[in-house]
């Protein structure tokens, strides 16, 4: 079992607002009434990684990269 966190980065300036990584995890991304993303958080449970790695897929210009740090 993988214990630790990933850490969720954005590059911004890659970043549409289209809200595909909004739908599959609501609580990590949102895009404001402004049309930009809001990451409420970085770092997350790497037993979340298979979700942010969906958010991270569904973003059309590939702006999410998820960073697994395992501890054994």
């Amino acid at each position: 079992m993988t214990t630790g966190k990933c850490r969720v980065v954005v590059d911004m300036s890659k970043c549409s607002g289209l809200g595909l990584c909004e739908a599959v995890s609501p609580d990590v991304f949102e895009i404001g009434d402004d049309g930009d993303l809001i990451v409420h958080t970085t770092d997350v449970d790497a037993e979340r990684t298979a979700e942010l790695q969906e958010a991270a897929a569904a973003c059309p210009t590939q702006a999410i990269t998820i960073e697994v740090d395992a501890e054994q």
